[in-house]
C-alpha cells in the first residue's frame, strides 16, 4: 500500500473517533480532535505518532479542557506537506496556522517529545501566547557527541531515498518489529496500543513523513532561543525513558531554572499512555498553578 492512511477504511476504529473532524488550514487537509469544555489545551504529539496516542489522556483532560489534538502534517491522517514543511518552523507555523482557522486561543499547551519543541517554537515565535507549556518527555535538545553526529545526516540519507519509507513500511508489516520498537522506548503499551502504532507503521506515507521531520530537524536556534520562552514551563519525565535520556530535562532547567521537574517512576517514553491518569492529574494541577483552571 502507498497511498495515504483513509479515514473511511483505516479510522473506522479510531480512538476517540466521534471528536474528529476535518479542516483545511495551511494548504493542508488536517484531522483534528476536538472535545470538552473549559479553556483550551492544545496537544501535540511527536514524531511517528497521531491522535492516537491521546487516546485515554485525552478524555480525561476534556473533564476540565477543550481539548484540541491534531495529526502532525503527513502523520496520520493529515495530509503530506513538502519536504521543507517537515521542519521545526515548518510545522510550527502549520499548526499556528490551523489554530488561527479554528479561531482556537490555547490557554495552556501540552506537547510529547518533538511535540514539546512544535510548542516551544510556536510560543517564542509569538504564535501562541499559553500560561503554560507542559513538556511530555520533551525532546527540547539536540543530541549530542556520537549520536547528534551519526543520527541526523543518516535520517537525512535515509529520508532522501524514496523508497526507504516503502522499506520500513513492508518491514513494520511484522508485529514483532513494532513491539521491539516501543519496547525500545522504555514503555510498555498494551496490545490495542501496539496495533494502533503497527497500523500507522507500516504505511509508507506515514512513514515519510516521520523520515522526514527527523531529517529536517535542527534545535541549534530553540536552545539558543530557550531562555526567552515566557510560558511557565512543566517538565514530565518518565524515569525509565530509553528513548531521551531523563538527565536531558535538567539540562534544559539549567536554561530555564524556573521550570518545573516531575519524575515518573517505573515509565518510559510513552509514560503518558502507560499511565494516562496520574499525567491527567499533573496536567490539571498545572492548570491550577498557572490559574488556567480554578484552584
Amino acid at each position: 500500500m502507498t497511498e495515504a492512511l483513509a479515514w473511511d477504511r483505516d479510522g473506522r476504529d479510531w480512538p476517540n473517533r466521534e471528536a474528529s473532524r476535518f479542516v483545511r488550514a495551511a494548504g493542508l487537509l488536517w484531522h483534528v480532535q476536538i472535545m470538552g469544555d473549559g479553556p483550551a489545551l492544545l496537544l501535540v504529539h511527536g514524531t511517528g505518532s497521531s491522535t492516537h496516542s491521546w487516546r485515554a489522556l485525552a478524555p480525561l483532560l476534556a473533564r476540565h479542557f477543550t481539548v484540541v489534538a491534531p495529526d502532525l502534517p503527513g502523520h496520520g491522517f493529515t495530509e503530506m506537506p513538502s519536504t521543507q514543511r517537515l521542519s521545526l518552523p515548518g510545522m510550527a507555523n502549520a499548526v499556528a496556522d490551523l489554530l488561527g482557522t479554528l479561531d482556537i486561543v490555547p490557554a495552556l499547551a501540552a506537547g510529547h517529545s518533538a511535540g514539546a519543541a512544535i510548542l516551544a517554537r510556536m510560543s517564542l515565535d509569538g504564535r501562541i501566547a499559553p500560561s503554560g507549556l507542559v513538556s511530555l518527555n520533551g525532546a527540547l535538545l539536540p543530541l549530542y557527541g556520537l549520536p547528534g553526529i551519526v543520527f541526523a545526516p543518516l535520517a537525512r540519507v535515509l529520508a532522501g531515498m524514496p523508497l526507504m519509507s516503502q522499506m520500513f513500511a513492508w518491514h513494520a508489516s511484522e508485529r514483532s518489529v513494532v513491539e521491539k520498537l516501543l519496547r525500545d522506548t522504555g514503555s510498555t503499551l498494551d496490545p490495542a496500543g501496539v496495533a494502533l502504532y503497527a497500523k500507522l507503521a507500516r504505511n509508507p506515507v506515514h512513514a515519510s513523513a516521520a523520515l522526514g521531520m527527523m531529517a529536517n530537524w535542527d534545535l541549534e536556534p530553540l536552545v539558543e532561543a530557550l531562555p526567552r520562552l515566557k510560558p511557565a514551563l512543566l517538565l514530565v519525565v518518565g524515569a525509565n525513558d530509553l528513548t531521551i535520556a531523563p538527565e536531558e530535562a535538567a539540562r534544559v532547567r539549567q536554561l530555564l531554572p524556573k521550570a518545573k521537574l516531575l519524575s515518573q517512576p517505573g515509565l518510559g517514553h510513552l509514560a503518558h499512555e502507560e499511565a494516562p491518569k496520574p499525567t491527567a492529574a499533573l496536567v490539571v494541577q498545572f492548570g491550577c498553578d498557572v490559574q488556567v483552571l480554578p484552584t
